[in-house]
């Protein structure tokens, strides 16, 4: 899956968390200042979660316009796997980023947890590891030296994944329902965790639901886990990829199978396009004001259609790559689609 390229990334990125210098601050509180002696992250300590439901960080944020209607549910886990936050151009850390870099997890913080995790917050209890994530360039390697170095980049990932994963259901987990989430890198490791510990193993009935959102996936991955295509059914995928109509990247056009696309409108995978009047919310910049109608949703042949998102400034955003806001212009039906599929997983 390619992403936004690493300067448009950084400028949404930036958008997302305010400005670089109130993430500059943010990084000198406490909570950032910790050092890992050698560098490995150790899951039984809080300074390596992004979020815990034994501290307070930004997966606890709901939007004030959804404040009314919020009513925690601690009876099921929400495991998010976060996207790439390390794309500052010219891989300063090395092929992987630092586990205590604090500008970095600041970013990660005030970026996909506060903007992308907190939608789950109301459903349960909320996990997110910081791990020492491949850098953005990973996905474009230019040679087979660099091909080399992303693949090991990528499995190091997955290793710190795999293991805050291992700790939480040795240590946390206790037996609850659990959901997967995650989005771009997070979803490339996302999809891997599936495979290992719930397709045709007994930890798939204890799976609510999955949403590997962000990155391309192939169905034909599982034999066990069927991709979501009602809003009630719960043990399946939910995946999508968001462009603007009629537009396909040409590496989509290139892969050699139809990537699962589940609406996040309508929770089918019909072909049919869903009116932006069914969107209840979007949360875009100002993470306090869900915005409605902000955009429709298609399935088209694996990747997921809007039209231009509707919002203030619109005509000022020309990319036709919505990667970036793949949770964001869903915003409030998926936090409604995540309680949905736990009530139906409580009355299977």
């Amino acid at each position: 899956m390619k992403h936004l390229r690493p300067t448009a990334f950084i400028i949404v990125i930036c958008l997302l968390a305010a400005c670089s210098n109130k993430l500059a601050k943010i990084a000198q509180l406490p909570a950032y200042q910790f050092n890992s002696n050698d560098g490995v992250p150790d899951y039984s300590q809080l300074q390596y979660w992004a979020a815990h439901p034994q501290k307070h960080d930004p997966s606890d944020s709901v939007p004030a316009s959804l404040l009314a209607d919020y009513r925690p549910d601690s009876t099921v886990d929400i495991f998010f796997v976060h996207p790439t936050s390390y794309t500052k151009e010219g891989r300063e850390l090395g092929w992987n980023a630092a586990i205590d870099n604090a500008e970095l997890n600041a970013k990660t913080d005030y970026g996909s947890i506060l903007f992308q995790a907190s939608v789950f917050n109301a459903a349960g209890r909320v996990f997110a590891p910081r791990y020492r994530q491949a850098h953005l360039s990973a996905y474009y390697p230019k040679d087979a030296s660099d091909s080399a170095g992303a693949m090991a980049a990528f499995e190091l990932a997955y290793k710190d994944v795999k293991t805050a994963f291992e700790y939480y259901l040795a240590h946390e987990n206790k037996g609850r329902p659990m959901i997967i989430a995650s989005h771009s890198q997070g979803s490339t490791h996302a999809k891997r965790l599936l495979k290992e510990y719930f397709d045709n193993k007994t930890l798939k009935n204890r799976l609510v639901v999955a949403y590997v959102v962000g990155m391309a996936l192939d169905p034909a991955m599982y034999s066990s886990i069927p991709i979501c295509s009602n809003p009630n059914q719960t043990g399946c995928i939910c995946a999508w990829r968001t462009y603007q109509t009629d537009y396909k990247p040409p590496f989509v056009l290139k892969e050699n199978f139809v990537s699962a696309v589940t609406n996040p409108l309508s929770w089918d995978t019909s072909s049919v396009k869903v009116s932006r009047d069914l969107n209840k919310g979007g949360i875009l910049l100002n993470f306090n004001k869900a915005v409605p109608r902000v955009t429709s949703a298609q399935v088209a042949g694996g990747v997921l259609w809007t039209e231009k998102p509707h919002f203030f400034g619109r005509m000022f955003y020309t990319s036709k790559n919505y990667h970036i806001a793949d949770y964001n212009l869903y915003y409030q039906n998926i936090r409604e689609n995540v309680a949905q599929r736990i009530s139906a997983f409580w009355k299977r």
